[in-house]
């Protein structure tokens, strides 16, 4: 039968997200529109949801296939029970969330505020866990997934500079999808994330901008090149997708072999 299907193409299927709603949280640029055109491609209606309204609207528009957007800022929670609720509301559920929210303050430890510090865990961390948990209220009883947006800095102490409150917030996510997940397991929701490398997104132009840092970042990679957003929402995909039934509280690295060294 296994064969039968092969021959088929079935299998592909799984890979298909038909009649799914998503929710997308940062889906306005870099990873997470890039996830939001293939999980429009894949079937899905998209819902992408951004503090800047504008630009959730110019991303969405540019998508083709079933896709609307929402401001949202998930350091509210207020907010994020609000607007999840209404998207369920609208659409009879929420299937899938990808919590891709995510904000940077490079400071050293000596350096970084207290203020630096509440201000990046409030969207890498407690964002991610308010949308997740308000999605999930929102999942039918068959289930759904969650897929977060970790770093390879959820593994490893720094990179080319220090940035303690983003490695701190990016670790302490590899858990907190561990948790959800097996909290949630008996809900027949998924909760897995992905762990991407240095992406070509605006995210880190600075970086981009600076032949030499440029230079230092693909020294870093085994692959000696970036990841593309692209790259990262095949990842992000698959975690949403049947084709990863029996996976579970996984973070899948999309990092060229850094973690690997």
């Amino acid at each position: 039968m296994v064969e039968s299907d092969a021959a088929e193409g079935l299998p592909l299927q799984r890979f298909r997200l038909d009649g799914k709603l998503v929710c997308i949280t940062g889906g306005a640029g870099g990873i997470g529109a890039a996830t939001a055109a293939l999980m429009a491609a894949a079937g899905a209606t998209v819902v992408v949801l951004d503090r800047d309204a504008a630009a959730a609207d110019a991303t969405a528009a540019g998508i083709a296939g079933t896709c609307e957007a929402r401001a949202l800022d998930v350091g509210d929670a207020a907010q994020v029970d609000e607007v999840l609720a209404a998207i369920a509301e609208r659409h009879g559920r929420i299937d899938i969330l990808v919590a891709n929210a995510g904000i940077n303050i490079r400071r050293t430890a000596m350096d970084c505020t207290l203020d630096d510090w509440n201000a990046v865990l409030a969207v890498n961390l407690t964002g991610v866990f308010l949308a997740a948990r308000t999605a999930a209220r929102h999942m039918p009883k068959a289930g759904g997934a969650v897929v977060v947006t970790a770093s390879i800095m959820s593994f490893s102490g720094g990179g080319l500079y220090p940035n303690i409150a983003y490695t701190t917030s990016k670790g302490a996510l590899v858990n907190l999808t561990r948790a959800l997940a097996v909290e949630w397991a008996e809900r027949g929701i998924r909760v897995n994330a992905v762990a991407p490398t240095w992406t070509r997104t605006a995210f880190i132009q600075p970086l981009l901008d600076s032949p030499e840092l440029l230079d230092r970042l693909k020294a870093l990679t085994p692959m000696r090149r970036l990841a593309e957003p692209e790259e990262v929402a095949h990842a992000m995909l698959f975690l949403a997708s049947d084709a990863a039934s029996m996976i579970t509280g996984q973070t899948l690295a999309v990092d060229g072999g850094f973690l690997a060294q």
